[in-house]
């Protein structure tokens, strides 16, 4: 496991997945259901290592809401929430900025607590930090927990599970939606 802290906000920043660049080069990065159960796993098991125990798991859909189910179940925590957020529009396609979606999120159901924002990629950090600063002023502390991270992302996540370059197939994501 690959740890840092960060000086500015006096939390501990973990890798906990082996890094990509230490696997051999591949088009992309895949995750199969077997990885995403340990991924989730190990990133909950950093999050409690870590002292940090969210009141709220907060998913950014759609996207986080199979890693913030997962992460809620694996912390024992029973309120979840989800901010709904379009970004991308396609494969390394995207709006120019990231746009939150109704039902939006009331505030009012987050004020005063401690909140895991979950999402399945930081790429950009766009949606991260579109979600971090909707609800800066109303939680008592907000921490990101994310399966990847890519290097230009703008928000450096709390708990990373894998940092990679490449195009992520997720296995939610990879099949076509299912029409009649």
């Amino acid at each position: 496991m690959l740890s840092r802290v960060d000086n500015n906000a006096g939390v501990t920043h973990q890798d906990i997945g082996t890094p990509t660049g230490t696997q051999p080069s591949a088009e992309r990065e895949r995750l199969s259901w077997p990885m995403f159960g340990e991924a989730t796993r190990e990133l909950a098991a950093s999050i409690a290592s870590s002292g940090f125990k969210p009141d709220i798991v907060l998913a950014i859909a759609r996207g986080g809401l199979t890693v913030a189910g997962a992460l809620a179940y694996a912390l024992d925590v029973k309120n979840c929430g989800a901010m709904n957020v379009e970004f991308y529009t396609g494969v390394d396609e995207r709006l120019d900025v990231p746009v939150v979606l109704p039902p939006t999120l009331d505030l009012l159901d987050v004020a005063g607590l401690k909140v895991l924002v979950a999402d399945d990629v930081a790429d950009t950090g766009h949606t991260l930090e579109l979600v971090r600063n909707v609800i800066a002023d109303h939680v008592a502390e907000a921490r990101c927990a994310v399966l990847y991270q890519k290097p230009r992302s703008v928000i450096d996540a709390d708990y990373v599970w894998r940092r990679t370059t490449l195009w992520i197939d997720f296995p939610w994501s990879t099949e076509p939606p299912v029409t009649s």
